[in-house]
């Protein structure tokens, strides 16, 4: 039997940010939200394209600047692998020492989610680290979340956090994903990563739920000696805890 009931598209709506019940004029939908769906897609080819401005970070200290080898943006999308590589002056640039973690704040495809949403998170993590040995802020500049591996090396420092710019969706162009790897090493694979990602100020995670599970991340991670897949089952709870309704944050999103 068909339910010819009419679909309450105001209760829907309530409960995501995707384009759904859309107004309609004719057989099309309307020009309103033909522009605005446009205007969308404009702000998310300019945060890929946009370059990261260390000034606009607003750090109480200047932090240690690298850049892959990929020589401009262009390159950059062109070439993934470039991305994943520090250049050499970059490499000569990081002091070696001893650490426990260290934070690099990394343009990715958003330039913009690292400027808006890196500092905040970076605050918010501070005072959940008084014990730990922490590593000069890095920057870095078209960078992918493997170039932090070769970070953590040249630094010498048992972890890395990337807190990096996600691929911009048609909702969202400025939101960050922060990536932990625990014992960092060149060309190594993504499951030995753990990601906390959707950090952004509408209606994503906020940077203190962020720094919160990132947090519980990093001490677990320095009681077991490692990150990954095998860490991220144990991390549901946290997680399910810290982030907003998960039926609140549908989105037309492509993916990461």
């Amino acid at each position: 039997m068909t339910d010819d009931r009419p679909v309450s598209w105001q209760g829907l709506q309530a409960r995501t940010s995707a384009r759904i019940g859309l107004p309609r004029a004719g057989d099309t939908i309307s020009g309103a939200a033909v522009r605005e769906f446009q205007y969308a897609h404009v702000r998310a080819r300019h945060a890929v394209s946009t370059t990261l401005d260390t000034s606009r970070l607003n750090l109480s200290q200047p932090p240690i600047e690298v850049e892959s080898r990929a020589r401009d943006r262009e390159e950059y999308v062109r070439r993934p692998d470039l991305g994943r590589q520090l250049s050499d002056r970059s490499r000569e640039n990081l002091p070696h020492g001893q650490y426990d973690v260290v934070f690099a704040i990394a343009d990715g495809l958003s330039a913009l989610a690292a400027e808006q949403q890196g500092p905040a998170v970076l605050a918010a993590m501070m005072p959940l680290l008084t014990d730990w040995r922490i590593a000069p802020l890095v920057v870095a500049h078209r960078a992918r979340v493997a170039l932090g591996d070769e970070i953590a090396t040249c630094l010498g420092a048992r972890c890395v956090v990337m807190m990096i710019g996600e691929r911009p969706g048609l909702r969202c162009a400025e939101s960050m994903s922060l990536y932990m790897t625990w014992n960092p090493q060149i060309g190594m694979r993504d499951s030995g990563r753990n990601c906390i990602s959707n950090i952004h100020g509408h209606g994503g995670l906020s940077a203190m739920a962020a720094a919160n599970a990132l947090a519980w991340l990093l001490k677990t991670a320095r009681t077991r000696n490692y990150s990954g897949v095998n860490l991220k089952d144990e991390t549901c709870t946290i997680e399910q805890t810290a982030r907003p309704d998960p039926q609140k944050m549908l989105s037309d999103k492509s993916g990461q």
